[in-house]
């Protein structure tokens, strides 16, 4: 779907009855037969569009991806992903949206896409994902806070995740493991990657990324026992647009008052109570070693307390935690 066949759609998605080809004509600037061309395209993408002669054109049906008109008929934030770049397919959502945020794309801005052929998680990692069924996308953030904080984002879109995924699904048990994932019965849901551009004390954009197995209905071998998906945790097919609404209208005012304070304390009550790591024995591998002991909590600056056999504490600001066996 090009540009101004989604700048259609989110017109006809906007309106509340039939719009006639000359008004389309006249507001995109185009001819009736290039409105015609743009409606038989977005009917080939899946789209329920009825045309009546002399009425004009209504959206009856969406296909359910998460793209910018979907996803709007579900948002009441003010600024997040009120513009959204939507592709079928792209190697990774957080190297576009890197790239339009090095242009200058303004703070909100999410880019999303169907599938991703180079999708990639933390350390490294590759993000497998089945095309159609999930969600990946990566938003930009331009915030004005010292560099040592930004770190403290991942948890904070943890949380907004957890949020969306109650709000939708208030049976499904889920729980935020530090420092970037959302997990359900021990295996992984989705995963947040925050990458930064910045020089000296100053952060020139953030982009972070966000994947969420949502109708995924199995998982190849070597991932079987690791991952699930919404789909299978609830047994509940879940709409993808309106999930991501929901991520970014309880992201927004989380992100505005972290911006106004020094700290996660504001949200240190909610991370505790769903934490899947409280109370677990764990390894940290870290890059100069690794921390054995358990799971005390987490600091308002987002560290991971761990307490050793002899009762030495951790505030451990980054690392892979795994269970000990």
């Amino acid at each position: 779907m090009n540009e101004v066949s989604q700048q259609i759609l989110g017109r006809l998605s906007s309106a509340s009855g039939f719009l006639s080809g000359a008004a389309l004509s006249r507001e995109f600037g185009m001819t009736r037969s290039a409105v015609w061309k743009h409606i038989m395209m977005l009917r080939r993408g899946g789209y329920g569009i009825e045309a009546l002669s002399g009425r004009g054109y209504r959206l009856s049906s969406m296909t359910g991806t998460p793209s910018g008109p979907e996803v709007a008929r579900f948002l009441n934030t003010s600024a997040f992903a009120r513009e959204m770049v939507w592709e079928e397919e792209l190697v990774s959502t957080n190297t576009t949206a890197r790239v339009l945020a090095g242009k200058g794309a303004a703070e909100g801005l999410v880019v999303s896409a169907d599938r991703q052929t180079g999708g990639r998680g933390r350390l490294g990692r590759s993000w497998e994902s089945a095309p159609g069924v999930n969600i990946h996308c990566s938003l930009v953030l331009r915030p004005r806070v010292p560099l040592q904080r930004i770190p403290q984002l991942t948890l904070l879109v943890a949380v907004a995740i957890h949020k969306a995924i109650a709000s939708l699904l208030p049976d499904l048990s889920a729980a935020i493991k530090w420092p970037n994932d959302i997990y359900s019965d021990g295996r992984k849901l989705a995963g947040v990657l925050c990458e930064m551009e910045s020089e000296a004390d100053c952060a020139h954009f953030v982009v972070v990324g966000i994947g969420i197995n949502v109708n995924q209905e199995s998982f190849p071998p070597h991932l079987s026992q690791s991952a699930t998906s919404l789909l299978l945790a609830s047994g509940r097919i879940a709409s993808r647009p309106q999930l991501l609404a929901e991520i970014f209208n309880h992201f927004e005012p989380l992100y505005h008052e972290w911006c106004e304070v020094d700290d996660l304390a504001f949200v240190l009550d909610y991370l505790e109570r769903h934490a899947w790591l409280k109370d677990r024995e764990v390894e940290v591998s870290r890059l100069h070693g690794k921390i054995a002991g358990r799971v005390s909590g987490l600091s308002a600056l987002g560290e991971l307390r761990v307490v050793e056999s002899d009762g030495t504490v951790h505030l451990i600001g980054s690392g892979e935690a795994t269970l000990k066996q």
